[in-house]
């Protein structure tokens, strides 16, 4: 049995560096030739997370959203032509619209490109599967060749090759790893976020590893990129900024939230079908976290500083320099800002 490691289960080891201040670190990377993130973090295609408002702010920060599949294909459509509208200067519109793989999916990806998507996101939670297979060999042949598509979710090394060979430009590596998923819970299936990465970043395919739940962190996004991942997809960590879907809820305190919810929970499956079927989410309810402007230059800064620990100036330096060990309970306890659990 092999062992699959988390990345609360390892650490990085700082080494030396001539990198004098962390304005020399350039974090950016790229899905294609043809776009390029700022800032390597993309928007989860979730109802409480991506939508116009949130894909205006990711992109004037040099990062990416992906607009949810929870709706109409014409309500998803005037969403992203209305952020074509918003943000003029064009190297800034980076934006993708999720697709299934049955149904409308060819109809809403052609309609989607025309409305300005940069991308197609096909989006499912097991997508080591015939009907990815199918879906992939149909919108590759339909869109061409140099329209990048995404596809994912997967665990392995040989999910990853698969989905290369059917037309996939870049890969959401993991599954089960997300805050509010239970998929493994529910199922028994899964592999832990960073053995994920590790696994398929042993790839010899021209694919982009996007690396998709477990990420709770900036030094999570720093092991996720270290490990071979090219970008990183989150959801928990935008969670109750002002940007995202939904309205604010108030308590009898004073207190501020908002709902985040998975999109195979039963209330999210409801809004969207008026049914359920497996249930391999949750629904729950954040605080008010502010503006993700905010957020990302937060996040940004500490990618910034886990980069230098490792004295990497670029991503590609980043991967080539570090180097992970393993830690023990003891360790990861250690490791966190453990005064809180203290008896004095």
């Amino acid at each position: 049995m092999n062992d699959c490691l988390a990345y609360d289960d390892v650490l990085l080891v700082p080494q030396y560096s001539d990198i004098r201040s962390r304005a020399e670190i350039d974090i950016s990377s790229r899905l294609d030739e043809n776009l390029a993130l700022q800032v390597p973090i993309i928007s989860a295609p979730m109802d409480t997370i991506s939508e116009v408002d949130m894909a205006i702010a990711m992109a004037n920060q040099g990062a990416a959203a992906v607009i949810h599949r929870y709706n109409t294909v014409e309500e998803q459509a005037t969403m992203i032509a209305s952020i074509g509208e918003a943000l003029k200067d064009e190297k800034y519109q980076l934006v993708g619209g999720a697709v299934g793989i049955s149904g409308d999916f060819l109809k809403r990806a052609t309609i989607l490109r025309r409305a300005g998507a940069k991308f197609i996101c096909v989006d499912v939670a097991h997508g080591h599967h015939i009907l990815m297979k199918e879906a992939l060999h149909t919108l590759r042949a339909t869109l061409g060749n140099e329209f990048h598509i995404m596809a994912g979710n997967v665990a392995t090394l040989a999910a990853i090759n698969d989905l290369a060979d059917w037309g996939a430009n870049s890969v959401r590596c993991n599954i089960g790893g997300g805050s509010i998923c239970s998929t493994r819970v529910q199922t028994g299936h899964g592999m832990a976020g960073l053995q994920t990465i590790m696994d398929c970043a042993k790839t010899d395919r021209d694919v982009k590893i996007i690396a998709d739940g477990g990420i709770k962190t900036s030094g999570d996004i720093v092991k996720a990129l270290a490990a071979g991942a090219d970008l990183v997809m989150v959801g928990s960590l935008l969670a109750g900024a002002n940007e995202t879907p939904g309205e604010i809820i108030t308590s009898k305190k004073g207190e501020r939230w908002k709902i985040y919810r998975g999109m195979a929970s039963k209330e999210a499956q409801r809004d969207w079908r008026g049914k359920y079927s497996s249930l391999e989410g949750v629904s729950t309810t954040v605080p008010l976290r502010g503006s993700v402007t905010d957020i990302l230059e937060d996040l940004s800064r500490g990618i910034r500083s886990g980069f230098s620990y490792s004295g990497a100036r670029t991503l590609e330096e980043m991967q080539a320099r570090s180097q992970f060990v393993r830690q023990t309970t003891p360790g990861i306890i250690e490791s966190g800002t453990h005064i809180m659990g203290r008896k004095w």
